[in-house]
């Protein structure tokens, strides 16, 4: 088989040419040796302290679903992960017993208040940030293009916003709508296909005084990449710009610092993370309070919900925030945000070991070829490859057979398909869940290997 993996070059230093290729390259090395440690620790974790698989299992009712003789494998998490039943039942319960519209003085109205109240501050355990910088609304696209449309309003032509070839087209589109709206230009940084990691080197030459907004995805929702998002941010607050993160893909795998990675504003999807299809915004409060955004007058004008359009999605909000205390049950500790680091750790170092376990195996396989950064680096345990000479949907359908779902095609990250040279098709993607085991990993492999020998 052909692998697509490796080390990617990157400098920060625009000064000294000389030492720029030195300096990228330990500072690559460091970054990835940071994120290693930061991914798997466990020291707030004891060996028997976390939800065994088998018990979170338990919590599925999708798990018990069959196909074809087979209990199903769900490898599509990174396009939507399964509901625990706590999710279901917070949301049952809101629209059962306490559904109304908000700011009124009648018990199911203030009941509903506090059901949002209380969802902020379970966001903002979950992102280290503040209950009034968490905005809702339908999902991360949507809120990206609300953002955008504010944002713009205070830029002028020939102001530049910078966005990756690695992000989902939800973190592209809607800066380069920009362009025809506003006259901003939007460059775009490259990624090294051969590698599946961001060109640092572009990102350093494509980053200008005319830069006002840097968009980049903490990770790659096609390969799998983890993105030095408080590099990215260093170098763009650097040069006076602000920095745009849009954390849907990592936001199952590792824990969210908005304080850390000093971003101004991040955006992810609770239905990634166990949770309903709703979207979340984190915004500074300065920034919240101050932008310009497209809204009704009568609506409130204090972050966060001077950022919210309409009636929300109440029910969606409560699931938001009983998927959060559902990530955090998996661990003990005395506050959420510590329960959180102890679970995710865990999850973490579980899906590293699938994911070497699946990468193995399908490195093994001669007609697999993966793409993206191999296990050991920083990324999620999410992978792309491709089956030479069967069309990335042929590998899907064939796969169902063995009850493993999985998806198929650009999963909207269409321009890291295109610079990997697998348009039309696109590619075949795995993601390994809080609920995926061995023996899932196994039976999609060896539905690879039947369809290898049998061509």
């Amino acid at each position: 088989m052909s692998i697509a993996s490796g080390g990617a070059s990157a400098a920060t230093d625009l000064d000294n040419d000389v030492a720029f290729g030195q300096k990228a390259q330990l500072q690559t090395k460091a970054y990835r040796t940071s994120m290693s440690l930061a991914m798997n620790d466990t020291s707030m974790l004891s060996p028997a302290a976390a939800t065994s698989t088998a018990e979170i299992r338990k919590c599925f009712p999708a798990l018990e679903r069959t196909h074809n003789g087979y209990p199903v494998a769900y490898f599509d998490g990174p396009g939507g992960t399964q509901v625990p039943r706590t999710v279901v039942e917070a949301m049952n319960n809101y629209l059962y017993h306490r559904n109304a519209n908000t700011h009124w003085a009648y018990p199911t109205s203030e009941e509903t208040d506090a059901i949002i109240d209380s969802a902020r501050s379970a966001l903002a355990d979950f992102l280290n940030a503040s209950p009034t910088e968490i905005v809702f609304g339908a999902n991360m696209t949507t809120l990206t293009f609300h953002l955008a449309r504010a944002l713009s309003r205070g830029y002028k032509r020939d102001d530049e916003i910078l966005v990756t070839e690695l992000d989902h087209h939800a973190n592209i589109a809607p800066w380069r709508t920009l362009e025809r709206e506003t006259g901003v230009n939007v460059r775009m940084v490259k990624m090294i296909p051969e590698t599946g990691e961001l060109d640092w080197n572009d990102f350093s030459r494509q980053l200008t005084r005319h830069t006002k907004l840097v968009a980049i995805a903490a990770a790659s929702n096609a390969l799998g990449t983890i993105n030095d998002v408080r590099r990215a941010g260093e170098m763009a607050h650097s040069l006076g710009a602000q920095i745009f993160v849009d954390a849907v893909h990592y936001a199952p795998h590792g824990l969210i610092d908005v304080r850390d990675w000093n971003c101004d504003f991040l955006a992810c999807s609770a239905y990634k993370v166990y949770g309903p299809h709703i979207g979340i915004l984190y915004g500074r409060h300065d920034l919240l309070s101050s932008i310009d955004f497209p809204k009704l007058i009568p609506a409130p004008d204090s972050a966060p919900e001077r950022a919210e359009t309409g009636t929300q999605n109440h029910e969606g909000i409560a699931g938001a925030a009983a998927a959060v205390d559902f990530l955090a049950s998996l661990a003990p500790g005395p506050a959420r945000r510590e329960r959180l680091h102890a679970a995710l750790a865990q999850l973490h170092e579980r899906g590293d070991a699938l994911i070497t376990r699946l990468w193995n195996g399908l490195h093994e396989i001669e007609s697999v070829r993966l793409y993206g950064p191999p296990p050991g680096t920083a990324r999620t345990p999410t992978i792309a490859f491709t089956v030479n000479g069967v069309p990335s949907i042929e590998v899907a359908e064939k796969l169902v057979g063995r009850g493993v779902f999985l998806s198929h095609g650009d999963f909207y990250a269409m321009t890291v398909v295109e610079r990997l040279g697998q348009t039309p098709h696109g590619l075949v993607r795995a993601g390994c869940a809080c609920y995926t085991t061995s023996e899932e990993v196994d039976r999609l492999l060896a539905g690879v290997r039947g369809l290898s020998t049998a061509r």
